[in-house]
């Protein structure tokens, strides 16, 4: 087969939650696309070395799957990233990717799951039809990443669409921060909450920074301040809206 599509994430040392997620977006993609073969790469190094020693699987980087595409006479390659933003790993995988621009006759990389005003749209509708309908005096707040990266303003950008709605975003390393959520819902007489990730996986972060009973783990900021917290381990890449809007990416650029 000479044409593949490489679908790429941050990747997550959590075998249940890759197989949910990572895995079932995998499996969409090659069900919407037969006429393709579909590879996996990762872009934590951190996360491959790591899954390596503990169950023994080798998950290539960007590069090493380029070049093993490369090697099996492969033409036309498609990249997807499973990414949420426009950020410092996504931009991983365009500096890999460019190394190999000659040795392809098509080698595009498709738009994570932020992109376009359309895209905060949809994926505002989601999180509404998830999460907004756990009744009165009750809101979702769900934790984002975060980044370093200017790119950290997207996550700013989909809690403001939010505003007034019963789910909130933050993030655990930038902005906006969960006091600040926590100020506003209390100002709106909330006294439920409900956490879930707004992150392609329920990994380490869902696990430890927002569920565990950690002194500073979203779960315990919550409780400690009077609210009612339930938990939701659930990654967004399980759902199958999410997994469809990949891949209306991935058709922009094969189309």
């Amino acid at each position: 087969m000479t044409k593949a599509i490489l679908v790429v994430s941050f990747g997550t040392t959590y075998p249940e939650t890759r197989k949910k997620t990572i895995e079932a977006c995998e499996q969409a993609i090659q069900k919407s696309f037969p006429d393709f073969s579909v590879h996996r790469a990762f872009t934590s190094n951190v996360v491959i070395r790591r899954i390596k020693k503990q169950e023994g699987l080798s998950i290539p980087t960007v590069s090493e799957a380029l070049e093993e595409l490369v090697e099996a006479g492969v033409t036309e390659v498609y990249i997807q990233p499973l990414h949420v933003i426009l950020g410092g790993e996504y931009e991983k995988i365009v500096v890999q990717a460019q190394a190999f621009q000659e040795q392809f006759r098509v080698l595009k990389i498709a738009k994570p799951l932020l992109h376009s005003e359309e895209d905060y749209a949809f994926v505002k509708d989601i999180l509404l039809e998830k999460y907004g309908q756990f009744g009165a005096n009750t809101a979702t707040v769900l934790m984002g990443h975060g980044s370093q990266h200017y790119a950290f303003t997207a996550y700013a950008a989909m809690d403001h669409m939010l505003k007034g709605a019963p789910v909130r975003i933050g993030c655990v390393e930038s902005y906006p921060p969960v006091e600040l959520i926590e100020q506003e819902l209390r100002e709106e007489g909330i006294t439920q909450i409900h956490l879930a990730p707004f992150m392609l996986v329920a990994g380490d972060h869902a696990t430890n920074d927002m569920t565990s009973d950690e002194e500073d783990s979203w779960y315990t900021y919550f409780t400690s301040r009077g609210y009612q917290v339930a938990t939701h381990l659930v990654g967004l890449g399980e759902y199958r809206e999410i997994q469809a809007l990949y891949i209306e990416h991935l058709k922009t650029i094969i189309e």
